[in-house]
């Protein structure tokens, strides 16, 4: 699948994700302002972490987030925390879709929840856009993405009101030993390269300590563009996101550059002409970043892109795990294994190359 609508992606719901609609129904119309009419349930197909589903009541329709059943990793899958973050930036430049309610009591349809409207544009699933319009169109889309990473970081997140979202400092050794744990707590085999770098990155790291909000998945995938204009209108999954380091973001957004294209998780741009394709080099997307938010350069880059290939093979590891215990939120969690070696065999080729 290369680009999609979202309201097109659904299918019926899985069965390690049912739950009774009723209570759900009951809920809504108590909780959410206008809901009216019979409810209809129907799942999105993609996605890893949180299943998704697509609510409908009437003429109205409404995205609901929910947490996986079953035994969750600590600190993992916080819909709570989703919500609370896109309810503050509603108020800034970052577009995000509006949240509507959220639901903290698991007795209502068996995990916390919440719903947020929908919001019509397009998802490109592949990063190199086969669908897009022309080689123009491509670039001003990518641009869009890098002008919104720029916002997000750009925004004062006391005066937002998260600056008790996460501890500002020392941000990549926190991250370093929490994905270091979570990769830990969901091995299903020894990978000698996640090894090495659970040893390199933390020896390694950056003296710069910048802080302000960050996404965590930041990536064309988790927009939604504007049906004909190469705009954002909304940046979706903030399940990973807190008061981090900013560079942390635009490594993970730069792993494009150093991955193969592919129908696999952090599938990108190598193998490509991107000057054919209208796609920035890694040198220029980084440079429009730095422009829009006053950074001079960025030195490290090769630490953060290398540190984020590794908490993707940490992610992507959780995901198998999940799929061999049965309950992972899409059913192509098994395919993921293989993966996780290949991710973290990049990422220390490019410690490697820094030493």
């Amino acid at each position: 699948m290369t680009e999609a609508k979202q309201a097109d992606e659904v299918g019926d719901v899985r069965d390690a994700h049912r739950f009774e609609v009723e209570p759900l129904a009951r809920y809504l119309r108590k909780n959410v302002d206008g809901f009216d009419g019979d409810l209809g349930v129907r799942q999105f197909k993609g996605g890893q972490s949180n299943p998704t589903f697509l609510l409908t009541a009437g003429d109205q329709r409404y995205v609901m987030r929910k947490k996986p059943p079953g035994k969750l990793l600590p600190s993992a899958h916080q819909v709570e925390r989703e919500y609370r973050i896109m309810a503050a930036l509603a108020k800034t430049a970052v577009p995000v879709p509006e949240v509507l309610t959220l639901c903290e009591d698991p007795d209502v349809i068996g995990t916390p929840f919440y719903v947020m409207e929908l919001v019509d544009g397009r998802i490109f699933r592949n990063p190199l856009m086969p669908d897009a319009a022309s080689s123009e169109e491509r670039s001003q889309i990518i641009d869009a993405m890098n002008d919104t990473l720029a916002k997000l970081h750009q925004v004062d997140f006391v005066s937002a009101g998260l600056g008790d979202f996460g501890k500002p400092g020392n941000y990549m050794a926190r991250q370093i030993s929490r994905w270091s744990k979570q990769y830990e707590a969901s091995k299903t085999d020894d990978i000698e390269p996640m090894n090495r770098l659970m040893q390199w990155l933390p020896e390694n790291i950056p003296s710069d300590d910048s802080s302000s909000i960050a996404h965590g998945d930041f990536r064309l995938e988790n927009m939604i563009v504007h049906p004909t204009e190469p705009r954002v209108l909304a940046v979706l999954d903030w399940e990973l996101s807190t008061i981090g380091h900013p560079l942390a973001d635009l490594g993970y957004n730069c792993m494009l550059y150093h991955l193969p294209a592919g129908d696999f998780a952090g599938s990108g741009y190598v193998g490509h002409d991107l000057a054919e394709l209208g796609i920035p080099s890694e040198r220029d997307y980084v440079s429009a970043y730095c422009r829009r938010v006053g950074r001079e350069s960025v030195p490290n880059l090769e630490f953060f892109v290398a540190f984020s290939l590794f908490r993707l093979a940490g992610i992507v590891q959780g995901v198998y795990k999940r799929g061999l215990d049965g309950n992972a939120s899409s059913e192509t969690a098994l395919r993921y294994g293989p993966m996780v070696h290949f991710l973290a065999g990049v990422a220390w080729e490019l410690a490697e190359k820094k030493n």
